[in-house]
């Protein structure tokens, strides 16, 4: 079977700013927190809701061995092996 493939990517910089007196791990990365608990889940479920919306396009996560805090990679596949191209 020939395959083809092409990335795309959304990066997201996450950045926080703190006062000059500020010392450090202070706050414990609680901005990370905020992402990761809340804005990140929220979004990738948009994402996929949205995708799934296009029924020709089959998709998922997939994991290539990327801590997830860092990367989730999403899957887009459209299938014609099972139908003519002509």
């Amino acid at each position: 079977m020939f395959h083809e493939d092409k990335t795309f990517n959304l990066r997201f910089s996450l950045e926080a700013s703190f006062p000059d007196d500020y010392d450090g791990d202070e706050d414990h990365h609680v901005w990370v927190q905020d992402w990761e608990q809340r804005i990140k889940p929220e979004m990738t479920k948009m994402i996929f809701d949205f995708l799934r919306r296009h029924s020709a396009w089959t998709v998922h996560v997939r994991n290539r061995g990327v801590s997830p805090l860092d990367e989730i990679e999403i899957a887009m596949v459209k299938d014609f092996s099972n139908r003519s191209l002509a």
